[in-house]
């Protein structure tokens, strides 16, 4: 597999009519070696769904990376600069002050 990562997370959000929703692709190598193109798809928020297609080597693969990419941007999804993160308890929205330390 080339050194190059293919890795993108879409979004579309529609607040009028309540719509958030994500796409990720993600093209890696699996433990046997085989290429394999990774989707999740759902709503904002939550784990979605995941699918796992194995293809028989990097350039079919990345066709069906492109492919699906132009289908969803055609479809009102945009880039979206961060990568989801697991969730997380919430932080106390209190501003902390640095503490002087004591001479």
């Amino acid at each position: 597999m080339s050194q190059q990562s293919y890795h993108v997370h879409v979004r579309r959000l529609d607040g009028a009519r309540n719509m958030a929703r994500f796409y990720a692709l993600s093209i890696e190598k699996n433990l046997f070696g085989e290429v394999s193109l990774l989707r999740a798809w759902g709503r904002v928020g939550t784990r979605g769904q995941q699918r796992i297609d194995l293809c028989p080597d990097e350039e079919q693969a990345l066709r069906l990376f492109l492919s699906l990419l132009r289908q969803k941007r055609q479809r009102g999804y945009a880039p979206c600069n961060t990568r989801p993160l697991p969730a997380v308890a919430a932080k106390s929205s209190r501003s902390t002050k640095p503490v002087a330390s004591a001479p």
